[in-house]
């Protein structure tokens, strides 16, 4: 494989990838023979690696560099183009559920493979062809906005990352000019975030009703592959949050309160967990991605091949820059069998645990990868995927001097609670979108709806009088609301499968790197539930998961 920035772009033929299907299409219907309609399916699989790996390849290039009109201009046009290709796969798809070797379909690629392919079968048309084209487009507009927003902070050119490592000073003063400045970006762009979201409601809602859904929420509970629970059973784990954790974030905020010698603790003040200063990684880039190198291959034979693929290989982009999209993710290049990792370092601890969490992700899907000789089997379901990430957060905690020396024990104590902190926060996020589709919200209610659920999960939350966000601006921040609507709770659900496994690291670490590397090869093979099982891990919809993560919690931190 070449580097990552040596990969050659190409569009691909619009009307050859349609003859192909519908070839491939006509090939399921011809098949004679198992040995022939496997034959058919693996060479359609190989094809569509690249169509893929080109999308994927436009994409990351496009958020390296939102200022970019070519691959502006690309993302445009790939977007439409998979929209009407899906309608090919759609009939393929029908194709194969036709098929009288549907059985042997289902023994080689497994019962979740076959289901996807009936689920499938609802989630695309050609009279919502123009409604998904447009969402994409909304999609990139967001990006746009919230890419070009920057201010100048005390001599330096700041986005809104840069901002953030301001909100961790030691200064009050300082955190609290770094918040108001942050605030003020939001708040200018506040007006065509709202019309853009406004305009996203309304598209998504349009594709809901023309592909014969009662709601967008059961459309995206859908393309999620939500098979196993429904929205009841995620408001009771929401309750559950409520009940046990929310009390325990609380206390947490309190001892900060006292330890940071405050009055009143303000949003600005939770980024900073001690008067003496965080803990911030050591060394530049290019160095912690070397000490990286060192803790994966210390940590096992499977984590150091993958690491020293990836940095063979130059598979990151690290550096935070304006003009570049906000946040991190993980992509994968399925032709190369290769993951992308980006991010925005700003020189705090997230720097380091970018390396962890998304490196979850990275090497999951290189394991994997290596596994199935489908993509579509390769990730698993979004609350199964972050499982992969944030647990690998957990599983380097034994590395951290490497990067923080003596503040070491300091990282994971504070990176510990505010995994913890994050989760009331997710569920308000996943509450905030459903009360946005059930009671048609506008911009006014959406904001009133968001300061009512920071009263409920976030009850510690405090602007300090900015009139912007203590109205209920803040939602606006959340990138996933815009980009991945109804994603956010996957990362809650996960998390209760990552402080399982931290807690199985403390009886028996040997065991619970093995179960997690099970989980990892498994891949998308299986649903939900069964994926749990299979990895030794609690379904995070009973109480008593959610009880005892709190009990552990409480003596871990307390």
């Amino acid at each position: 494989m070449k580097t990552f920035k040596e990969l050659v772009y190409e569009r691909p033929d619009l009307e050859k990838e349609k003859g192909r299907l519908e070839a491939y299409r006509k090939k399921i219907g011809q098949a004679e023979t198992w040995t022939e309609l496997r034959n058919a399916i693996l060479e359609q699989e190989k094809a569509s690696r690249h169509v893929r790996t080109m999308y994927s390849l436009a994409c990351i290039r496009n958020s390296m560099d939102t200022t970019d009109r070519f691959y502006d201009e690309e993302v445009a046009v790939l977007n439409r183009q998979q929209k009407e290709l899906e309608l090919y796969r759609k009939e393929a798809g029908k194709a194969l559920l036709d098929s009288p070797f549907l059985e042997e379909v289902e023994k080689e690629f497994g019962p979740l493979y076959v289901k996807n392919l009936g689920s499938a079968q609802r989630l695309s048309s050609p009279e919502a062809v123009e409604d998904t084209v447009r969402e994409a487009e909304l999609i990139q507009e967001y990006n746009r906005v919230i890419s070009a927003c920057h201010t100048e902070f005390e001599g330096e050119d700041c986005n809104f990352s840069g901002l953030m490592k301001h909100m961790q000073s030691t200064s009050r003063p300082t955190r609290q000019k770094a918040f108001r400045a942050w605030a003020g970006l939001y708040e200018s762009v506040s007006g065509k975030l709202d019309e853009i979201y406004d305009r996203m409601v309304e598209v998504r809602k349009r594709q809901a009703e023309k592909l014969g859904f009662d709601s967008y929420i059961s459309l995206v509970y859908a393309r999620m592959e939500r098979y196993d629970y429904t929205p009841e059973d995620v408001k009771q784990f929401r309750n559950q949050v409520k009940k046990y954790l929310v009390p325990l974030c609380e206390r947490l905020f309190q001892e900060q309160t006292a330890r940071l010698g405050l009055e009143k603790l303000s949003w600005y003040d939770e980024g900073l967990t001690s008067l003496e200063g965080n803990a911030v990684p050591r060394g530049n880039r290019e160095q912690m991605v070397a000490r990286a190198g060192e803790m994966y291959r210390e940590l096992s034979p499977e984590t150091g091949e993958f690491f020293d693929f990836m940095t063979e290989h130059e598979l990151f982009d690290l550096d935070g820059r304006v003009g570049k999209q906000p946040g991190g993710y993980c992509d994968f290049l399925q032709e190369e069998n290769a993951p992308f990792i980006f991010a925005n370092f700003n020189g705090t601890s997230g720097d380091v645990d970018v390396l962890t969490h998304e490196a979850g992700h990275a090497f999951e899907a290189y394991t994997a990868g290596r596994i199935y000789p489908l993509a579509s089997m390769v990730w698993s379901t979004s609350e199964i995927d972050e499982i992969h990430s944030m647990s690998m957060e957990f599983f380097t905690y034994p590395w951290m001097e490497k990067f923080f020396g003596e503040k070491a024990d300091q990282y994971r104590k504070s990176h510990l609670a505010q995994t913890l902190e994050a989760v009331p926060y997710m569920v308000a996020v996943d509450e905030f979108q459903h009360r946005v589709f059930e009671e048609n919200l506008d911009a006014r209610g959406r904001r009133k709806a968001w300061k009512e659920l920071e009263q409920t999960y976030l009850p510690w939350r405090d602007y300090d009088g900015n009139e912007f966000l203590g109205n209920g601006g803040f939602w606006m921040q959340k990138l996933h609301i815009f980009v991945n609507p109804f994603y956010y709770v996957d990362y809650a659900l996960a998390q209760t499968g990552a402080f399982e496994f931290y807690r199985k690291m403390g009886e028996n670490r040997e065991k619970a790197w093995a179960d997690y590397v099970k989980l990892c090869r498994l891949g998308g093979s299986h649903g939900y539930f069964e994926t749990l099982s299979l990895a030794g891990l609690s379904s995070p919809f009973l109480e008593s998961t959610v009880k005892e993560t709190a009990e552990f919690l409480e003596k871990k931190l307390f």
